[in-house]
């Protein structure tokens, strides 16, 4: 007998990636059609200003199994990604960006640990982004384990599997590019298991990065502070406090 196909959420946030977004639904399409899952793509459009919105639409009426949905505003990352993640029907939920600089044919190589753990998080083997890029990536690490007592390669990597179970206990609260880390925070903090695999990543050939803009950065600092500082609350309540508000 055959094993039970791959349950799994794809979700894509998506800001003004017009020229990606299409090539990103086809390429994940075709990768979970080989692997004959059980799959959805969801496609959120974070309020671009661009083509991206028609372009997921028309995917989405091409294949029943592509769902686009729109944010009116751009309302962040973090956001767009909370949307899709609520959206999600499927067993497993996987996030990436749709910019092209991840290989989606490595997810199976997540997924064979899909059995034994609740999060697959990959790491870029070898970054492909500019070096301030990879400075500050390198930097917000130290700061998250330094708060946090996390110690993650490559936290904000996009391309990362989590039982669904796991959403059902971490609340998002972050709506800007502070969401990785709080999912992993607060993921840890649930008891949750964690494996890390290396993956590829590519130098972005078409549109624009906004995750180092000043304002985006700024953002994740205050959601990062506002975190630290409900975990610090937390510590000082009662046991028994503790347990109802979790």
């Amino acid at each position: 007998m055959d094993p039970r196909p791959v349950s799994i959420s794809i979700v894509f946030p998506a800001f003004n990636e017009a020229e990606n977004i299409g090539p990103s639904i086809a390429h994940a399409v075709a990768v979970l059609d080989e692997m004959g899952a059980d799959f959805e793509v969801i496609v959120v459009d974070d309020g671009s200003s661009d083509a991206t919105r028609a372009v997921a639409d028309r995917a989405s009426s091409d294949d029943p199994r592509v769902r686009s949905i729109h944010h009116p505003r751009n309302r962040g990352y973090g956001a767009a990604l909370k949307t899709g993640i609520l959206a999600a029907t499927k067993e497993l939920i996987f996030f990436t960006d749709a910019d092209l600089q991840f290989d989606l044919a490595e997810l199976g190589g997540l997924l064979a640990w899909a059995d034994r753990y609740d999060i697959i998080a990959g790491y870029r083997a070898r970054r492909s982004d500019p070096p301030h890029r990879r400075l500050n990536a390198w930097a917000w690490g130290k700061l998250i384990g330094l708060l946090f007592d996390l110690e993650v390669r490559d936290i904000d990597c996009a391309f990362k599997v989590f039982r669904r179970q796991v959403f059902d206990r971490v609340p998002i609260h972050s709506v800007g590019a502070f969401v990785n880390s709080e999912i992993l925070v607060r993921a840890r903090a649930e008891g949750f298991s964690l494996k890390q695999i290396p993956v590829s990543h590519y130098p972005r050939v078409a549109g624009t990065q906004t995750g180092a803009r000043p304002r985006v950065i700024a953002r994740a600092f205050v959601e990062l502070g506002r975190l630290h500082r409900e975990l610090r609350t937390l510590d000082r309540l009662p046991a028994e406090r503790r347990e109802e508000l979790s």
